[in-house]
């Protein structure tokens, strides 16, 4: 049995019932192994994979706090510092009902990779809880942080491990974890990324997901001969991230068409009104149907009555942009019929192996989440930079260094992948140049 096998059975057997983690190494593994074979002996003898896919350290908790009633909830939290071999850990914090360890640390694992093709000193982790914000009161949600950064200060630091927010930690969340570290450890440092601008954060934070998905999106159709002007765009989720990818799309001139929520999505043919979507998301924290309502050209569509979804859509460019495993072989063969010509993840892993199988083998171009979704964290590095200096950059500074950076990541996995062999696969060009730079960095460390 290859190496590459063995590390994955491993993983398997020492971390059951956790499949999107089984899933996450499973297609690094597979894309590293033209990698690994060629210096097979060593890594081996290194327990370099081992060691890559083994998080360096877990933090299981839980969280007591009280809600308006009085009563005393119980939720459980976790962080998982995954590897700090090029920097220290850096990843978000997950607040929604779905988490649990088996996601964490597939999304740890991923950082890993993701924070390395930024080509900042950043290294892999991710937390979070099972703690639900919706329909909480802001008192409600005040509790919750405080208790839950009462546990997690003691592991985390400007130099140690920079969380970050996530789906369900946005700016009023940070605030109060921020509010708590302060009191609670003495230090104003720059521990948390998605702070607020009167107290540290950086500008186009909340664009930097969206935004550099199309920077990669672009780079990636351009040196391919394509321009991304007159393209449409079909586009899932609702949140910061297909907000700002939709954003960015109408600004290089193509139209995102959909967008999509828990329970039903958009078809505007006429294209997505972004001004309109930012006040039903963003201010009023309401459902697709409110946009429907005001928008005479929007269709609505039910997914629980209908069983649809956005991706039957016939669009030049499918973004899912909302969570893990969303667009399954079935929607890929939907998308391949109807003449897609690239897929780019803005959310993390939202395509199944299969259906990323089926679009690769079907001649789409494929960028995974690692790679097109990585301007979010490295924003999130450039708010650090700027803490560190004490110092505020204008929008067009982080802008420009973001655009930079997402054309960068787009030509050092392109390099990878064509170095082995493997041109036109960027999933495992992304693997491949993300791992190099840790395996390095692990290798001049010795055994730790």
């Amino acid at each position: 049995m290859s190496y590459v096998d063995e590390v994955y059975e491993r993983v398997v057997a020492q971390n059951p019932a956790q499949p999107e983690f089984h899933q996450a190494v499973k297609d690094v593994l597979e894309s590293l192994r033209v990698v690994v074979e060629k210096n097979e002996e060593k890594y081996r003898k290194d327990a370099l994979l081992e060691r890559l896919t083994t998080p360096e350290r877990q933090i299981l908790f839980r969280v007591p706090w009280v809600d308006d009633n009085g009563q005393v909830q119980v939720n459980n939290a976790m962080r998982v510092q995954f590897n700090s071999a090029i920097g220290p850990y850096k990843g978000g914090l997950r607040l929604h009902p779905s988490v649990n360890i088996g996601i964490i640390k597939f999304l740890g694992f991923e950082q890993i990779f993701k924070n390395s093709l930024t080509g900042l000193p950043i290294g892999g982790g991710k937390g979070g809880s099972d703690f639900d914000p919706k329909g909480k009161s802001d008192r409600e949600i005040m509790a919750f942080c405080q208790s839950f950064m009462t546990e997690l200060h003691k592991y985390i630091g400007a130099d140690t491990d920079v969380p970050a927010g996530d789906i369900g930690t946005g700016a009023r969340e940070i605030g109060y974890m921020y509010g708590q570290y302060k009191r609670l450890t003495g230090l104003y440092e720059g521990v948390l990324t998605g702070k607020g601008l009167s107290y540290g954060g950086s500008l186009a934070r909340t664009e930097a997901t969206g935004y550099g998905l199309l920077y990669m999106t672009k780079e990636m159709l351009k040196s391919n001969g394509i321009d991304i002007a007159g393209k449409t765009c079909a586009v899932s989720g609702s949140g910061n991230v297909a907000i700002y990818a939709c954003q960015k799309a109408i600004q290089m001139g193509a139209k995102p068409v959909t967008v999509s929520d828990s329970t039903g999505w958009i078809y505007d043919p006429e294209g997505i009104d972004v001004e309109l979507l930012k006040e039903v998301k963003e201010v009023k924290r309401a459902r697709l149907t409110e946009y429907a309502a005001k928008r005479p050209s929007a269709q609505y569509h039910d997914k629980k009555t209908e069983g649809t979804n956005q991706w039957e859509i016939k669009v030049d460019i499918a973004l899912p942009c909302a969570t893990q495993n969303e667009l399954d072989v079935e929607d890929a063969k939907k998308l391949v019929a109807n003449g897609v010509i690239a897929v780019c993840e803005g959310a993390n892993m939202p395509t199944t192996l299969e259906a990323t199988k089926y679009l690769q083998d079907s001649k789409v171009f494929f960028v995974p989440g690692k790679a097109a979704n990585a301007g979010g964290v490295a924003t999130s590095a450039l708010e650090m930079s700027q803490n560190s200096e004490r110092l505020s950059w204008t929008f067009e500074e982080v802008d420009s260094k973001l655009e930079q950076i997402m054309i960068n990541i787009f030509h050092n996995l392109d390099d990878a992948a064509k170095e082995y062999g493997l041109a036109g696969d960027y999933v495992a060009g992304a693997n491949i140049a993300g791992f190099l730079k840790v395996a390095d960095a692990m290798n001049a460390q010795g055994i730790v």
